[in-house]
């Protein structure tokens, strides 16, 4: 068997190992929370056990690397959890994107309604107890945030595009992201009672998001606190208590907008104007670009 093909269907086992385990650790946490929708009842629920599934990329993708790259291979995901030198327009991009288009919905939807649309409810949830909008974003930051990220773009994605072009990789990403989510469908507010054409558009938008996030990674050299604050500002947009479906189904056009337009200027085969992170040797990262 030649190197390369050898090296090949290690990447491939890397990303199996690593989607089974994401699942497994996942789904195991959330299990006191789905389990009753098929008639196990009884089980211990903590309040935060819905953000402890959080944590299952995270674990998987070092638990991957310590057992196929050892030390160097932890040391070497742990660096691109901070990395910011010389980022600090991505950065800034990905915390107030969003932000900013979320703006850009209220007053498209004052144009529309003729109404005031109050932004006092940005940043609070009945979800959490956190009642700020720094609060809640750091929060997402540390769980959401990096929980999913480190494992879904600091490691499946650069694996994935060491054999396919940015948009194929995710793609190929994305419907592995959504099956994630499967439990949630069985007790999670919002997901239960979606019909099928609404699961459709939960996965469109879950696609456009990733465009985005996997084009912020590229763009940044691999930092997986750009996507991770990107992924947070999101959350804390689409989390908090907005009283206007408007706002919300505006902001969802506006970011497939944006991810849309990230396709077509940026092109289909890095997502980025810079190239694609790539796995690279034993346990390195690499910006790729022919």
């Amino acid at each position: 068997m030649k190197k390369g093909t050898s090296k090949q269907y290690t990447l491939r086992f890397q990303l199996l190992i690593f989607f089974c385990l994401a699942y497994g650790i996942s789904w195991l946490l959330w299990a006191p929370l789905w389990l009753p929708a098929f008639g196990m009842d009884g089980w211990p629920i903590l309040s935060f056990q819905h953000t402890l599934g959080a944590f299952g990329p995270m674990a998987a993708a070092f638990i991957v690397s310590a057992a196929f790259m050892g030390k160097q291979g932890v040391v070497a995901l742990s660096s691109r959890l901070l990395l910011w030198r010389n980022r600090t327009h991505w950065i800034a991009i990905a915390l107030l994107g969003p932000f900013v288009l979320y703006l850009l919905a209220v007053a498209g939807g004052r144009i529309i309604t003729g109404e005031s649309i109050s932004l006092e409810s940005l940043g609070t949830t009945s979800e959490f107890p956190i009642r700020s909008l720094i609060g809640i974003f750091l929060y997402n930051i540390f769980t959401f945030g990096y929980g999913e990220e480190t494992g879904w773009r600091g490691f499946a994605l650069p694996r994935l595009q060491q054999y396919y072009s940015a948009f194929t990789s995710t793609l190929m990403l994305t419907f592995f992201w959504a099956l994630w989510h499967l439990p949630l469908f069985f007790y999670r507010p919002g997901y239960t009672d979606m019909n099928p054409a609404e699961i459709a558009g939960w996965f469109f938008s879950l696609l456009t998001g990733a465009l985005l996030l996997t084009w912020l990674y590229n763009s940044s050299k691999g930092s997986v606190l750009v996507v991770t604050v990107f992924h947070a500002s999101v959350n804390v947009i689409f989390t908090s208590d907005v009283q206007s479906d408007l706002v919300i189904n505006s902001l969802g056009i506006l970011i497939t907008v944006w991810g849309i337009g990230v396709l077509l200027i940026a092109g289909p085969k890095y997502l980025s104007k810079k190239g694609k992170m790539i796995a690279s040797g034993k346990h390195k990262q690499r910006l790729f670009r022919n």
